[in-house]
């Protein structure tokens, strides 16, 4: 179990983004109770509780039809708690109750993260293996219509509703890029969206990879299994690891803390490192949390990718590694959502999910809004199979020089593992993959030193 420094956890916590909240933890009555102390203790001015009570009343005598009580209520609190920031928001019964099974890691629709920003909506990130991200819509993407209908004006959860829809059916996106001088057309068909959060392989003999789409609750579990997995596959030991958090929008604040506490333990002083902390006014938001002894990896090298749909529980992990000089980064910047969100039930079938904490990596820094910069920059880029031949975008080798001696030891072992891990074409294909794997071997080839 990782280490907590943890006064009393309240409510429903997690690190994530929007649309997909996850459960973390669970609420204790003694917090409650001090919530509830708290509330009364400040007593809201009785002008604004008229004023409040004015417009509600003037509304529903002149308003041009009649407005139900609970809905002009309903809207009251979206619309107080929602102004707060882009991540508080108000949850009717039909969404609380959503949010209470959407932990399974099985939900309807695109597979698409979404905020709102400028009164469109902008995609945090696309779901790995999902109709969005397969269509190739990407991060920083913004959505300006859905079929027909334009977003302006419209809510995030009219947006997200209109996205959905039962499986198989189309919906047509219109969406914005940078960089691109007229509007991209998107025709997807949506789908039972099941979400496997951890899949990995051997890219290499001995160099594995590990790539995680989502902190659910079995995520660090799930994760340890394939590392060992992986082990079993290149005779017991793995000389390096990639861990692929790239289009990553976040989840549990405990499952990030499990994956951080996997590859951390001791620091030089023989404290246990620091993982992440949080501060918050809420009880229970302030904590601390501590690694275990003990390194999955035994110090091999890691490298972890990340990109601008890495977010929240995204950065708590590689903010750890980074800090703790465990991992080398690379990739492109992360989107810098350094807060975390509670869910308050109101009154049973409705809640808020309120922005509680903000959390920091172990040096100190927050990174909401500024995100984790990566030690190396890679960019996304395609090259092409047709273009050059892989030694003129990597360099030479003694095989370019004229007249060298022919290797007659190339033998049926040899071509067969690079068949079994097929690395020819990553640089087409993933190109930040390649350099993550071509930097892991040079950081396993001086390790061994």
């Amino acid at each position: 179990m990782v280490k907590k420094i943890l006064p009393r956890t309240l409510a429903l916590v997690y690190a994530f983004t929007l649309t997909m909240p996850l459960i973390g933890f669970t609420a204790d009555d003694s917090a409650t109770d001090t919530v509830a102390e708290n509330s009364t203790a400040r007593k809201i001015p009785l002008e604004d509780v008229q004023r409040f009570s004015n417009a509600i009343s003037e509304i529903k005598k002149y308003y041009v039809k009649p407005v139900d009580d609970k809905e002009l209520f309903n809207n009251a609190i979206r619309g107080m708690v929602g102004s707060l920031d882009p991540h508080s928001a108000y949850l009717d019964e039909e969404e609380y109750k959503e949010l209470q099974t959407s932990t399974s890691g099985e939900f309807g629709g695109l597979g698409i993260e979404v905020t709102m920003q400028d009164g469109v909506v902008k995609v945090i990130t696309p779901l790995v293996d999902t109709p969005a991200f397969k269509a190739g819509i990407k991060s920083g993407d913004y959505i300006i219509k859905l079929g027909k209908e334009s977003v302006q004006g419209l809510t995030l959860k009219d947006a997200v509703n209109l996205m959905r829809g039962k499986a198989g059916s189309p919906i047509e996106l219109t969406i914005l890029r940078k960089g691109v001088n007229k509007p991209l057309i998107f025709d997807l068909i949506r789908e039972v969206i099941q979400i496997k959060s951890v899949k990995s392989k051997l890219l290499g003999e001995g160099f594995g990879y590990v790539r995680l789409t989502q902190f659910q609750a079995q995520t660090g579990k799930d994760m340890l299994k394939a590392i060992a997995e992986l082990k079993q596959q290149s005779n017991g030991k793995i000389k390096g690891l990639i861990l692929d958090l790239r289009n990553n929008p976040g989840g549990l604040l405990d499952s990030a803390i499990q994956v951080s506490d996997a590859f951390l333990g001791k620091n030089k002083t023989g404290k246990p490192e620091l993982i992440v902390y949080t501060e918050g006014r809420l009880p229970g938001s302030k904590f601390t949390a501590l690694a275990n002894p003990g390194d999955v990896l035994s110090n091999a090298p890691i490298v972890v990718l990340i990109n601008n749909g890495s977010a929240s529980a995204s950065e708590i992990v590689a903010g750890a590694l980074k800090d703790n000089k465990r991992a080398l980064i690379l990739g492109t910047k992360s989107f810098g959502k350094g807060s975390v969100q509670t869910v308050l039930p109101l009154d049973g079938k409705t809640g808020i999910k309120l922005t509680t904490a903000l959390y920091y990596t172990p040096s100190g820094t927050s990174i909401q809004a500024k995100g984790i910069v990566p030690d190396i920059v890679i960019e996304e880029m395609e090259v092409p199979k047709t273009a050059q031949k892989k030694t003129d975008l990597t360099g030479f080798s003694e095989a370019d020089l004229n007249g060298h001696l022919v290797n007659k030891n190339t033998n049926s072992e040899h071509k067969s593992t690079k068949n079994e891990f097929n690395t020819d074409n990553l640089i087409h294909e993933d190109y930040q993959l390649y350099a993550a794997l071509t930097v892991l071997e040079g950081m396993a080839l001086a390790n061994n030193r």
